[in-house]
């Protein structure tokens, strides 16, 4: 529970021991980076629906479309991939699943 007193936010000794708690645990998974645009950083690259290899990579086991949390790619490079990999199903040069 929370109370006011002057205006100020009094917390209980147990929130601040989860707070403390929840610190510990983040730092102990580690440094979590930031991802980037692999895309973005190369820069001036032209996206070819041909070259299945490249689009590959973010296609699942069972055929789906990686999202940009788990690919990294930033939302503009991201529409772009997953247009070219439905294209690339489209014309048979992609399975839609595997």
């Amino acid at each position: 529970m929370r109370g006011k007193k002057g205006g100020l936010a009094l917390r209980r000794e147990s929130e601040y021991r989860k707070t403390a708690r929840n610190r510990k645990a983040k730092e102990q998974l580690g440094v979590v980076r930031k991802r980037f645009c692999r895309y973005c950083k190369e820069g001036g690259i032209n996206f070819d629906y041909k070259e299945i290899k490249r689009f590959e990579k973010f296609v699942s086991e069972r055929g789906k479309i990686l999202s940009r949390r788990y690919s990294g790619n930033c939302a503009k490079h991201q529409r772009k991939i997953a247009a070219l990999i439905k294209r690339a199903r489209f014309l048979a040069l992609m399975p839609y699943t595997k």
